[in-house]
């Protein structure tokens, strides 16, 4: 039986090494340093999540669940979790400079509050620095409603979060 209740895919723009999921009326996640884990970070309120790519698209799907679902079992290189809140009910992933052409689902779908995200990443050490025309990097985030828990690493297998956690 699945508690899936939304997936949705599309094409997120990264500049400078990032895109950001974010409340606009508060922040986000827990103070995290950028080395703390090698794929997320936070900043100014916002879960940052790290690419390899400098700027271009990535392709990430957002699936949300009525409770904690399974890891997905697919060939993931670095898998975290963590918690988020969201003081609007609009916890989304965002562009930096950019908006997404089509939005993902709301991550915070049962409105203001409490969410864990897990998320992974594959295909980081493709294109590192680079701007590819082509898709390089893949992200599935997962989301469910669940208090504050602290991070955890599941998964770090790729070469750049290895590099970003050295420094």
């Amino acid at each position: 039986m699945s508690d899936e209740i939304e997936r949705g895919k599309g094409s997120v723009p990264v500049q400078y090494h990032q895109f950001d999921i974010s409340d606009e009326d508060g922040p986000a996640g827990p103070d995290l340093a950028r080395g703390h884990n090698g794929l997320l970070r936070t900043a100014d309120g916002a879960i940052v999540v790290m690419t390899g790519i400098h700027t271009g698209d990535v392709d990430v799907t957002v699936v949300l669940h009525q409770a904690e679902p399974s890891p997905d079992s697919g060939n993931w290189q670095e898998i975290v979790e963590i918690s988020a809140s969201s003081a609007s009910g609009e916890l989304m992933v965002r562009g930096i400079l950019d908006d997404l052409d089509e939005e993902l689902p709301v991550l915070s779908f049962n409105g203001p509050g409490s969410y864990r995200l897990r998320v992974h990443a594959r295909g980081r050490d493709t294109a590192v620095d680079l701007a590819p025309d082509e898709v390089t990097e893949w992200y599935l985030i997962q989301a469910w409603p669940a208090p504050p828990q602290d991070v955890a690493v599941l998964r770090q297998t790729d070469s750049y979060g290895a590099s970003v956690r050295a420094h």
